[in-house]
């Protein structure tokens, strides 16, 4: 996994939790007594899971110690796990498994998510949303910009982690009451280059610069931004879209 630095994710927080808000409207469940928010980073999508359920005993899970340590500043009254959530294991049934752009990091996660599904109580849901973005621009030009870096970075992960929603649907479909999977493309207005860059850097950039030396990253990022800068044109107004197509699926136990 990447190193996380939480004040760099939170500069697009509210664009980041809007998937998250929009995930949790799909899940068809008044009541819950138990919520597990799955890789909740700095607790902005845990948030929304207490505003829902506020009887509700929740955890938010995170294996990021600066994610959740922001989380419990902002949530203090929330039961906060450091743990890897391959390995994670709830201490009994649970009504709502929640993941906000959790499981595209995650290898083999859809074994992972068959066994969260069995884990859920009866009539319990599993809520996912992964970004699907390996074949975008901006994901694309992370492994494609050319320098004395690029030994390091054709070390990082070079496939798409997220199945297409045909797999979802097979893997869980046999195993749930329900299963509603489906695309969304955000067009995320930015001021310039630079912004989407800024974006990137809190998430998907995060493991190329991890594996690139310190002396090397602003020459890798002022390529990168330049590329970016080609691929994402300005506007009628002089912004740029930052086009972001997300996977979700909520699958009813």
């Amino acid at each position: 996994m990447p190193t996380w630095d939480d004040a760099q994710y939170v500069k697009f927080v509210d664009a980041r939790t809007r998937p998250a808000a929009e995930l949790l409207a799909r899940v068809p469940l008044a009541k819950a007594a138990r919520v597990v928010d799955l890789g909740c980073g700095p607790g902005n999508s845990t948030e929304l899971l207490c505003e829902r359920w506020p009887s509700a005993r929740i955890t938010g899970v995170d294996s990021s110690a600066e994610m959740l340590g922001r989380a419990r500043k902002a949530l203090p009254g929330v039961e906060w796990i450091q743990a890897d959530v391959a390995g994670y294991v709830s201490d009994g049934p649970v009504d709502v498994f929640f993941a906000n752009a959790l499981f595209h990091w995650v290898p083999d996660h859809g074994r992972l998510l068959v066994e969260l599904l069995d884990r859920l109580r009866p009539g319990g849901v599993l809520a996912v949303q992964m970004p699907d973005n390996f074949d975008e621009p901006s994901h694309r030009l992370m492994r494609e910009v050319e320098g004395p870096w690029s030994v390091h970075i054709d070390a990082v992960a070079s496939r798409p982690a997220v199945l297409r929603a045909t797999d979802y649907y097979d893997v869980l479909a046999p195993r749930a009451a329900s299963v509603d999977v489906w695309h969304t493309r955000y067009e995320h207005v930015m001021e310039d280059a630079a912004s989407i860059v800024e974006w990137v850097k809190g998430t998907g950039l995060r493991p190329y610069l991890d594996a690139i030396a310190e002396g090397e990253r602003a020459a890798y990022l002022a390529a990168y931004e330049k590329a970016i800068d080609a691929v994402y044109p300005q506007r009628a107004d002089g912004r740029r879209l930052f086009s972001f197509p997300r996977l979700f699926l909520v699958a009813v136990r």
